[in-house]
């Protein structure tokens, strides 16, 4: 039986950003509920997402050449 490793640190990396994301947004945007009220807790929901926009892109470039170079590969 053979272990693939690249793929377990790829999930694990994923399943860590996702973690670390759910954490920003619960416990984040649950304390400025908490101490600000909800409308600020909305503010603080739309800036987040505004922050994340940069984060996307970079990621979804990265994976559009790591697309590429897999193609350029095969041939």
């Amino acid at each position: 039986m053979t272990r693939d490793l690249r793929k377990y640190s790829k999930q694990t990396n994923v399943r860590l950003f996702i973690g670390a994301l759910a954490v920003l947004f619960i416990v984040g945007d649950g304390l400025i509920y908490l101490i600000y009220g909800g409308g600020a807790a909305l503010m603080g929901i739309l800036c987040l997402l505004a922050g994340m926009i940069p984060v996307v892109l970079t990621i979804l470039v990265l994976l559009l050449f790591d697309w590429i170079q897999k193609r350029a590969d095969r041939d």
